[in-house]
């Protein structure tokens, strides 16, 4: 599946010249049909992105790929033509050409309808024409993880790098570098405000409280979990004893959107757990959910409403999880085994407390509405669409190797996702 409307940058953080992706195009008098992931393309069959579906779609690259990034919510013109600002992480193939990214997408008009009559091909008008800008901080190794906060005026990013390094950086200068008018992306050498190398070993799962200010959770592929307290003169104590219940790597951390205290965690441990960080770590573990996926459990997010918690695993199952009745062996109250591969990141919409997405190795994001149901009365022509499960809203492809996706807070519907191939910015109209 691809799509003709590219976001266009000055330049990339590699100084390379952006490649151009070729579109292919169907044949002409060849008949649609609804495609499913899973079919097989005969010899000369295309995939295109039904337009009519979308409000909104573009895609954008920064150069090497990206495997996390956040939103950063605050910086944003909701209506159209939309602006979008996000911080992202490179994984640059030489290590020293990594970098912090802050990057926006501006110009973002709704998807245009192309007539019948129209040639597909035409470029767009240029006052259309959506625009890409940059700027940077420069990263000592790949990026593993990126989440992004505003303490007090402060936008700051928190990284984990491969290198084995949590640091928290001030994004001020980067930021402001945005609403400058300058076509060269700005690249920034300068110390983090911190550093932490305690964890002894890379990891991916970071976290900041949403109810806490400046207080930060990182986890480590050793199994240790440490938070972050902040301190007087711009600083954080950080926890000397970890949390460390768990017994192989962990994943995934989400702070409770309504318990100040408490946190969530998933491992390859294959279990959930939810911990008080006001007890001592070694009793903080008040909830495990054992064998909470067949395989590793790669990414969990909790309800923003409602005591639900989602969890994505490497059997490609997504589960929602009630936590009134959580822990120990008990079951999910709902279960989708759609993905044919690990999921790799998952979230719930910010306002509508049954709706969520999740996104898979198998190159798919998927919309689902929990409130859905069955509609017995209702024909359904396709064999293979009867096969899906009822609470399933769209099926987003056309990228590669999909990382990470995040719901944009202040465009309701809007998603953000990171993959190999660039980043994808869409608004369905399921959604």
């Amino acid at each position: 599946m691809e799509v003709d409307e590219k976001v266009e940058d000055d330049d990339d953080m590699n100084g390379q010249d952006e490649e151009e992706e070729e579109s292919s195009s169907s044949d002409e008098g060849g008949e649609d049909t609804v495609y499913v992931p899973g079919d097989k393309l005969e010899e000369g069959q295309t995939l295109e992105v039904d337009e009519n579906a979308y409000i909104l779609y573009h895609q954008c690259s920064l150069g090497p790929p990206c495997l996390s990034f956040d939103v950063i919510q605050d910086q944003v013109k909701a209506d159209f033509p939309l602006s979008v600002t996000c911080v992202a992480g490179t994984q640059a193939a030489k290590v020293t050409a990594n970098n912090i990214v802050v990057f926006r997408m501006s110009n973002l008009h709704c998807v245009r309808p192309v007539d019948e009559d129209e040639d597909s091909d035409v470029d767009e008008p240029e006052e259309e024409r959506p625009q890409l800008k940059m700027a940077g901080i420069k990263h000592a190794g790949c990026v593993n993880r990126v989440k992004y906060a505003k303490i007090g005026p402060t936008p700051v990013v928190a990284a984990w790098g491969e290198n084995g390094t949590v640091s928290i950086w001030n994004l001020s200068n980067v930021t402001a570098r945005l609403d400058m008018p300058a076509k060269e992306v700005f690249r920034e050498e300068s110390a983090p405000l911190q550093a932490f190398t305690g964890h002894g070993t890379e990891g991916f799962a970071l976290d900041w409280s949403g109810t806490e200010l400046g207080v930060l959770a990182s986890g480590d592929c050793s199994k240790n979990i440490h938070v972050w307290q902040p301190a007087d003169g711009g600083v954080w104590n950080i926890s000397p004893k970890p949390y460390a219940s768990h017994t192989k790597s962990v994943e995934d951390i989400r702070w409770s959107p309504n318990e100040k205290n408490v946190m969530a965690s998933c491992s390859c441990d294959r279990t959930i757990k939810v911990w008080d960080v006001r007890v001592d770590p070694s009793k903080a573990c008040m909830l495990t959910q054992g064998n909470a996926h067949f395989t590793d459990v790669n990414v969990i997010d909790w309800n923003q409403s409602e005591p639900f918690l989602l969890s994505g695993g490497d059997d490609g199952i997504v589960k929602v999880w009630d936590l009134r009745t959580f822990g120990g062996i008990s079951d999910p109250v709902a279960s989708f085994k759609h993905h044919s591969s690990p999921v790799t990141s998952l979230e719930w919409h910010k306002e509508d407390s049954t709706v969520f997405a999740s996104s898979g190795a198998d190159d798919q994001i998927v919309l689902w509405d929990l409130a859905l149901e069955p509609d017995t009365e209702a024909a359904v022509d396709n064999d293979k669409t009867k096969e899906l499960p009822p609470q399933l809203l769209f099926i987003h492809q056309g990228l590669q190797d999909i990382k990470e996706l995040h719901w944009h807070h202040k465009v309701p519907g809007l998603i953000v996702a990171t993959s190999h191939t660039g980043f994808d910015v869409f608004k369905t109209i399921s959604v």
